[in-house]
C-alpha cells in the first residue's frame, strides 16, 4: 500500500498514514487516533506554523483586494472596515485546518521529531 500525497491527505484533513480517517476531533483539535487505521497522532506539534502560514497568505490577498476594490469604487473608510474586517476572519478560519493539515501530514511522511541534545 502507498503512501497518500500529505499535502492533499493534509488538505482533506484526513490521517496521513491511510488517508481516510479524519485528522480532527473538532475545528482544530487532533483527534487521539485515526479512527481507519489506528495510527496514534500524539506524534503531531505543528505548533505556531499554520498561523503564520495562513496571515502571510491572507495579509497580503486583503490588501490586493482592498485596494482594487477601493480603487473602482469609492468606498468610505468604515465600509473598508465593515468589508475586509469579517472577510479576514472568515478566510483564516477557513483555512487554518487545510494548513494544520498539511503540516502534520508533511511531519508524519518526513517522520520530522523535534530536536534534542
Amino acid at each position: 500500500m502507498s503512501t497518500p500525497s500529505p499535502i492533499l491527505t493534509g488538505i482533506r484533513c484526513r490521517c496521513p498514514r491511510c488517508g481516510r480517517g479524519p485528522l480532527f476531533g473538532n475545528y482544530l483539535s487532533l483527534a487521539p487516533a485515526c479512527s481507519n487505521c489506528g495510527l496514534d497522532y500524539s506524534f503531531a506539534d505543528s505548533g505556531d506554523g499554520p498561523a503564520v502560514f495562513v496571515i502571510f497568505l491572507v495579509a497580503p490577498l486583503v490588501i490586493i483586494l482592498a485596494l482594487a476594490v477601493g480603487s473602482v469604487i469609492p468606498m468610505a473608510p468604515w465600509v473598508h472596515l465593515l468589508v475586509w474586517i469579517p472577510a479576514t476572519l472568515l478566510l483564516c478560519l477557513v483555512l487554518l485546518p487545510p494548513f494544520k493539515g498539511v503540516l502534520v501530514n508533511l511531519q508524519f511522511s518526513n517522520d520530522a521529531h523535534e530536536g534534542h541534545q
